[in-house]
């Protein structure tokens, strides 16, 4: 990866490669970490974080459900990620701001560890391939499924929760696929490693449901807005995993995937094995917005 300057290390400025923790950081151990990743788009107006403050959100939430106390303000952990991204000089760029349980006493419980707090950002092109946006990806459905409801909670983006995410990602490329869909404990789709899901069926988009066991993307969100916008009716509804191959569209969205096709599923092209009209359409608001070239009509812009 192409390196930054710094990194903001529990509220000072750390140069890139003198950003370090302790081998015996609980968070290593137990995967006891919640993290966020968003982007900041280059635009006329300069760099701007796409719909920032719901990250942040997120990213308490998550600590929330961990019993984790973030020992900053939701306001200072924002004012950290612009500030970090002055300070490395990126017109636009990819933000992981990361909160984990440091370096304090070894075993399961974590209370006695204190809570540690970073932000790093550098620069990345499109997650899935440079031409993924345009000609979509070839996708698998995976041999692992989401967590159970009551297992780990699927609504926080924690580090361990990736494990999974880990198996799925691994599975598809080794069989020689981008990218892996799971389905969740009834069988039903649930998203992507680390992007969710939409089929378009009959001129409607539906979107599996939180139950599940999706995590509530920022994007996802984005998409449902900006396509009752358009005056296409979106369901949050259970997908049966044959229905994705009878989709006429089929797409991921996600902060590092933003939207991306899926031309085929397990060898089966989507309707025409190209990106369709609607995916295209979101594709160019979405990227208008984020770009600055569209009117922001939610105010999801925060200029650097």
């Amino acid at each position: 990866m192409k390196k930054a300057k710094v990194i903001w290390m529990n509220g000072e400025f750390v140069p890139w490669d003198e950003a370090q923790v302790h081998v015996l950081t609980h968070g290593l151990h137990y995967g006891s970490s919640v993290f966020e990743g968003m982007r900041c788009y280059k635009t006329k107006k300069g760099p701007a974080v796409f719909r920032l403050e719901d990250h942040t959100q997120r990213l308490f939430h998550s600590a929330r459900i961990y019993r984790m106390d973030i020992p900053h303000t939701p306001e200072e952990i924002n004012e950290a990620i612009l500030e970090t991204i002055r300070r490395n000089r990126l017109k636009s760029c990819y933000i992981r701001p990361l909160v984990y349980r440091g370096y304090g006493e070894m075993g399961v419980s974590p209370f006695n560890c204190p809570v540690d707090v970073a932000v790093a950002v550098w620069e990345w092109g499109q997650y899935l391939g440079p031409e993924a946006v345009e000609q979509g990806v070839d996708v698998m459905v995976s041999s692992w499924q989401r967590m159970a409801p009551n297992t780990f909670p699927a609504m926080a983006k924690t580090g361990a929760n990736y494990m999974n995410s880990q198996l799925i990602k691994m599975e598809a490329l080794l069989y020689g696929f981008v990218e892996g869909i799971a389905l969740d404990v009834a069988g039903y789709v649930s998203e992507g490693s680390g992007e969710n899901l939409f089929i378009l069926w009959k001129g409607e988009l539906y979107t599996p449901p939180l139950g599940a066991s999706i995590l509530p993307g920022i994007t996802r969100d984005s998409v449902i807005r900006l396509a009752r916008d358009n005056k296409i009716e979106v369901r949050q509804h259970l997908i049966p995993r044959e229905w994705l191959y009878m989709a006429e569209e089929v797409f991921f969205t996600g902060s590092a995937a933003e939207i991306t096709p899926i031309r085929s599923i397990d060898k089966i092209a989507i309707a025409t094995g190209k990106r369709g009209p609607v995916t295209a359409q979101l594709q160019k608001q979405y990227f208008g917005v984020a770009s600055g070239q569209r009117r922001d009509k939610y105010g999801w812009l925060t200029y650097v």
